[in-house]
């Protein structure tokens, strides 16, 4: 047998064999994983499955050795077909490289998280040209409210003289259902369910520079408001004698934040201080922590009483323990803030859980684990941050914003996707505060009026039923309802 018989030999029974498998390849019909069909190659991929003999050489080289020994003009057969497979993989994407492609890829990479994104699992991965101002616009996020959310207020009332001070702390919804507002040198106390208004106290004999700076009612019983004031007096009213019972010192500024701990009340100040009192002995100063740099604007104790959160005008936030001393260094200090931090609020789901927001060079809600000190998530609101209210029955938040957009929002933890804006403020809204049956929530701003909304309340089976038969009444009742603006004073 000749040289030149063998080769052809050779080649034939290869393409007898290629022929054979092409036309008896087996194809799956149970593939659960369907691949971007535009993201392959399907005749590179086909000839390096049939055609593997001629898809592997490296360097020029074939798999096919012929030589002058073997056939005449061997060498320049084997050197042309070289050539030849070079320019065919270079034509389909291989580049003359021993390396080839997947066979199977993906069109794209996967797309990046979030730049603010802290921890990866607690949020969804999103395209890179996500961005909030196209989710806010979205209306899908309704899909995620399972329950009906009214967009209107259940109530407005007008709040002539209140302060546009984003620092200050004025309003405070105590567990009898009464709601404190502090009005300039007034403290006034609404009775949600009566609708009375009256008079707590007035410091208008202090001069036109004094005022009232915060409010917090006692936790248990709400039958004491501890009033903080411009001058560095944290004062304690007994409500139902309308009687001051205590006036503590321990300040060199204004008091603009309060929280209560059971009988511990403490006191942030504009002296960068934090103040524990007492209120049951008569030498109330338990302990003052120093460590702010500046005004303490944010209070607010744990749940369980063990942990005191503080934001500053530092753009910090400070963690104190309960047993914390004059002396004592707080837990933790966090500085991720890049603008002072007033709102502040701890998870009645989680323990160990805070949220914090930021000003208008911030927008940011931060969510800390407070047991280790890790930040597990940021998201940036596109507004300032004035306060935080978690859900007492869902696991979601609320937030107060002032510039730009001056609305409310609520926001499904711990993924962070919006569920609803609620607007009707016409400027900045400065304070919120829950109802104590956990359904209601009010908010304050800089337009002088007080709002409330049914954000959190879960419609009763009854009211759904009848809402059908009666919809054309109940939608003129509450018409009629909204637009009645009542005094606070």
């Amino acid at each position: 047998m000749t040289p030149r018989t063998t080769w052809k030999t050779t080649i034939a029974t290869a393409s007898s064999s290629i022929q054979n498998q092409a036309f008896h390849c087996p194809i799956s019909k149970s593939d659960r994983f369907i691949p971007n069909r535009s993201a392959m190659d399907l005749e590179k991929s086909s000839h390096s499955l049939l055609f593997p003999q001629y898809s592997s050489f490296e360097g020029g080289k074939t798999d096919i050795a012929l030589s002058d020994d073997d056939f005449p003009g061997g060498n320049a057969v084997a050197s042309n077909m070289a050539e030849y497979n070079s320019t065919i993989l270079q034509r389909m994407g291989e580049g003359g490289s021993k390396k080839r492609n997947r066979i199977l890829s993906f069109d794209n990479c996967a797309p990046a998280p979030r730049g603010n994104t802290i921890h990866d699992l607690d949020i969804l991965r999103c395209s890179p040209s996500f961005n909030s101002t196209v989710y806010r616009n979205d209306d899908r996020s309704t899909k995620l409210v399972n329950r009906h959310i009214p967009s209107s207020p259940s109530r407005v009332l007008d709040a002539p003289d209140m302060m546009d001070d984003y620092y200050l702390n004025l309003l405070s919804w105590s567990s009898t259902n009464v709601l404190a507002v502090a009005l300039s040198q007034k403290v006034y106390l609404w009775d949600a369910e009566t609708g009375r208004i009256e008079e707590l106290c007035n410091f208008e004999d202090r001069g036109m520079d004094a005022n009232v700076s915060s409010v917090s009612w006692i936790q248990e019983g709400g039958g004491y408001l501890a009033v903080g004031t411009s001058w560095g007096k944290t004062l304690l009213w007994d409500v139902q004698a309308q009687k001051q019972v205590r006036n503590m010192n321990g300040h060199s500024a204004r008091i603009s934040s309060l929280s209560w701990n059971r009988h511990i009340l403490s006191s942030g100040g504009g002296d960068n201080l934090v103040v524990n009192h007492d209120v049951r002995i008569a030498e109330h100063k338990v302990a003052t922590l120093s460590n702010h740099t500046q005004e303490v604007c944010g209070l607010e104790w744990s749940p369980d009483g063990t942990i005191l959160a503080s934001g500053a005008n530092d753009n910090t936030v400070c963690l104190w323990d309960a047993t914390a001393s004059s002396s004592s260094r707080p837990r933790f200090e966090f500085t991720d803030h890049q603008a002072a931090v007033k709102a502040l609020a701890w998870s009645p789901h989680e323990r160990n859980l805070l949220a914090t927001g930021g000003g208008t060079g911030d927008k940011c809600i931060k969510f800390w684990n407070t047991q280790t000190g890790s930040l597990l998530n940021s998201i940036d609101t596109g507004s300032q941050v004035s306060g935080l209210q978690w859900n007492p029955k869902e696991r979601e938040i609320l937030s107060s914003h002032g510039y730009t957009e001056n609305h409310l929002s609520l926001w499904k933890y711990p993924t962070m996707a919006k569920m609803k804006e609620l607007k009707g403020h016409t400027d900045r809204v400065l304070h919120m505060a829950v109802s104590p049956d956990g359904c209601s929530v009010v908010s304050a701003a800089a337009d002088e009026t007080l709002r409330f909304w049914n954000v959190f309340a879960t419609p009763s089976k009854s009211l759904t039923k009848k809402r059908g038969r009666s919809s054309a009444v109940s939608g003129r009742a509450m018409n009629n309802k909204l637009s009645r603006t009542m005094p606070i004073r």
